[in-house]
């Protein structure tokens, strides 16, 4: 079965590779404010079925946040893969402070997807609101 995100008013529609089973959430500034579980992907792993009305936020240059520019929803973020290199709590997983990813990784709001199995999703907390 395909699981698609979709905004509230249909005009950005992404399906899933798979339904996930591991999920983000993170309290920084931006993504304590949006409520967003993020469920992450490589490049090339979704399918952008419609983005009508997609518009992009990105305060540091880096981390590209998608949403509606009709309904408003936060549907998908592009950033650097900041998991390839640190933990959840922002230390280094190499000792390396001033690390940077060289890859980038996609990230999909799963509050978008209707009757998603929730209880099949492990969400991690992530202290973005210390650490970055």
């Amino acid at each position: 079965m395909t699981l698609t995100a979709t905004c509230h008013c249909g005009a950005t529609r992404i399906a899933l590779p798979a339904p996930p089973t591991h999920a983000k959430s993170c309290n920084c500034s931006f993504c304590a404010r949006t409520g967003a579980i993020w469920a992450y992907y490589k490049p090339g792993e979704l399918t952008f079925l419609s983005l009508a009305g997609d518009s992009t936020y990105s305060p540091s240059g880096m981390n590209h946040h998608h949403f509606c520019s009709t309904c408003g929803m936060q549907t998908w973020g592009d950033s650097p893969d900041w998991a390839s290199l640190y933990n959840n709590d922002g230390t280094p997983k190499n000792g390396d402070a001033n690390a940077m990813p060289t890859e980038r990784t996609y990230a999909v709001n799963l509050n978008l997807i209707d009757d998603l199995d929730w209880a099949a999703v492990t969400v991690e907390k992530v202290d973005g609101r210390s650490a970055w």
